[in-house]
């Protein structure tokens, strides 16, 4: 017989999914206003710039980036530099849509050491198998990764370059998940010994306060390839 705690889990697990589906039938951008009693609010509203800026700017870039039908994109070969949000999270639930060219990269990070720098937490976005990062360095490297350090579960669902995948962030307290497509790839703690264990043997070793917890931007990386964001919603948690 299985426990109550057990049908708890498989409810909230059901009403998690419910609620991924109702945002994906949902116009472009928007929000319901059930989404927006549960504390949903839009970083991105399919128009404009706001709320954006680039890195150690002030204003949204001239050049790199572009709004167009409903979407924040990075163009391909400018490499003018990553957005941040004008505005810092500490507890939340991010969700986001992307479109990654063929053989591209890209990455959302977080919790960033420096609120002015691009350096921090990257929850992993890649052409797994034509990008050169992914293809020489395996899954540690690949979508859904923590970069570098926590590679994704291996029954993921990537959708090809060309089609839309929708990702989640969960950042609690010291706990953090990352989601694609409904399906969570990786948990870990901030200041955990595994944690601390991984980032000695990692390219951040030498970054001091590398995976400690703080306020910080979101950050949209421009890798030099062309990718499309959308529907980019934030839900703050207690």
């Amino acid at each position: 017989m299985k426990s109550p705690l057990f049908h708890t889990f498989c409810l909230l697990t059901v009403l998690q999914f419910a609620m991924l589906h109702a945002f994906a039938d949902r116009a472009p951008n928007t929000l319901t206003t059930e989404e927006q009693a549960a504390g949903w609010k839009l970083l991105f509203d399919g128009k404009t710039s706001a709320g954006w800026r680039g890195v150690e700017m002030q204003t949204f870039p001239a050049a790199g980036w572009k709004v167009e039908n409903g979407e924040l994109k990075v163009l391909k070969g400018f490499k003018k530099g990553d957005l941040v949000t004008t505005e810092k999270f500490e507890n939340y639930e991010l969700v986001w849509e992307w479109n990654l060219s063929e053989g591209g990269n890209s990455g959302v990070k977080y919790n960033l050491v420096n609120p002015q720098a691009p350096l921090g937490c990257e929850f992993q976005l890649l052409d797994d198998l034509k990008h050169d990062d992914g293809v020489r360095n395996g899954p540690i490297h690949h979508t859904g990764a923590l970069y570098d350090l926590i590679p994704p579960s291996d029954d993921k669902k990537l959708n090809p370059p060309g089609q839309w995948n929708e990702c989640r962030l969960v950042v609690k307290g010291k706990h953090v998940e990352h989601w694609l497509n409904g399906a969570k790839l990786v948990e870990y703690k901030f200041g955990s010994e595994d944690l601390k264990a991984k980032i000695a043997k990692s390219k951040y070793k030498d970054n001091q306060g590398f995976g400690d917890k703080r306020k910080s931007p979101i950050l949209l990386q421009d890798h030099g390839d062309a990718v499309a964001f959308r529907n980019i919603r934030i839900r703050i948690l207690k």
